[in-house]
């Protein structure tokens, strides 16, 4: 990735810093233009560069400020709880991640779309207006889902004193609060997902100690009682089914 964005990067300097005088194919070098109103938007060239610079910062987005990061510690959990040490592997449950966080936050993205992108693109919003509006959707979903003394936690160790609600945090507090709101959830889901398949274990490890067979690992035996039980209670859509319904999608 880092060689391509190298790659990408020389191939457009020259381009960008070209002067069209000299170069008519070239497009035009960097300029700053201010409107009527004061607000200043950048040239194309350089919102191209910057957009595509943005991108390696998509891994970050998904992973910090969606729905991702609660739904792959589920999974992590269960598979855990099942005594799976491979399957489902890493690679299906991150792909069922990443589209259940699509189902999820889609009235989040679709309302992106409609009050900030499809303006931008109809030139209706300059560069600076579309990323405020883009951020209200954002903004009101993470709040949602972040509790208030996390929020609190953050703002006290940030030292602001301005902040007359939620609505006037900036994101680089809102952030790491969601996060870790987030993460908290996660594991008190996988607490509960984990109780039942504990009591199999325990069940299972006082009838062989019973028996007198110790030396029969009681994993071995209680592992096809546990997938059992996942799936006469329809595991799958019932753990999917509670992710889903745990956020609060506005």
């Amino acid at each position: 990735m880092m060689r391509w964005c190298l790659l990408l990067l020389t191939l457009l300097t020259p381009t960008v810093f070209a002067q069209s005088a000299g170069d008519p194919l070239s497009l035009p070098a960097i300029t700053l233009t201010t409107d009527a109103e004061g607000e200043q938007t950048y040239s194309v060239s350089l919102q191209i560069l910057l957009l595509m610079s943005a991108l390696t910062f998509i891994p970050a987005f998904v992973m910090m400020m969606t729905s991702f990061t609660r739904i792959i510690i589920v999974f992590a959990i269960l598979r855990q709880a099942l005594g799976l040490q491979s399957t489902p592997s890493s690679q299906i449950l991150i792909g069922l991640a990443l589209f259940l966080t699509l189902f999820i936050m889609a009235p989040v993205f679709e309302r992106i779309n409609e009050s900030a992108l499809q303006p931008y693109l109809n030139e209706q919003l300059a560069p600076q207006q579309a990323l405020e509006q883009a951020s209200v959707p954002l903004r009101e979903f993470m709040l949602a889902q972040t509790r208030e003394t996390d929020l609190e936690l953050f703002v006290r160790l940030a030292k602001r004193t301005d902040l007359t609600g939620p609505d006037d945090v900036p994101f680089h507090i809102l952030v790491p609060a969601f996060v870790t709101s987030e993460l908290k959830t996660a594991f008190q889901i996988g607490f509960m997902i984990f109780i039942p398949f504990l009591v199999i274990d325990l069940v299972v490890a006082s009838v062989l100690m019973a028996m007198g067979m110790m030396m029969l690992s009681p994993l071995i035996i209680s592992l096809p009682f546990k997938i059992m039980l996942f799936v006469l209670v329809d595991g799958w859509a019932l753990i999917i089914g509670t992710l889903a319904a745990s956020f609060a999608v506005t």
